[in-house]
């Protein structure tokens, strides 16, 4: 049990296996989603790559498939593990969950494989 929140990275598939298919980018997505609760439920806060890079991308007048796409979505994943404190990596290949994977090692942040690894927070009294 720990008594502060995580700032947990779920990683996984998201353009991976797609061929730019948006339903299934979408469904991806929604599967990253999916494992929000169970992580925001043990105490923590739950965080996507796509939540910051999608919206990036729309402001640049970009989309998923365009070429910007790989100069947003690797870095932004890159930024944000550097204030994560850990990685929540789901099934699925995917180069970039494997590479925010390598990245949270090197810099000694716990990587976990399934939610019921994750320490659950020790609940605080709200004065």
């Amino acid at each position: 049990m720990t008594d502060k929140p995580l700032l947990i990275l779920i990683a996984g598939p998201y353009r991976s296996g797609t061929d730019g298919d948006p339903q299934a980018m979408a469904a991806n997505l929604a599967r990253l989603e999916a494992a929000a609760w169970p992580v925001f439920e043990a105490g923590h806060i739950p965080m996507i790559g796509e939540w910051v890079a999608l919206p990036v991308l729309r402001s640049a007048g970009a989309g998923i498939t365009d070429p910007l796409a790989d100069e947003v979505l690797y870095p932004a994943a890159d930024r944000l593990l550097a204030h994560c404190d850990a990685v929540l990596r789901l099934p699925g290949d995917s180069a970039g969950a494997d590479q925010d994977v390598a990245i949270a090692r090197r810099r000694g942040l716990a990587v976990y494989h399934d939610v019921t690894e994750i320490p659950r927070r020790v609940p605080q009294e709200i004065a």
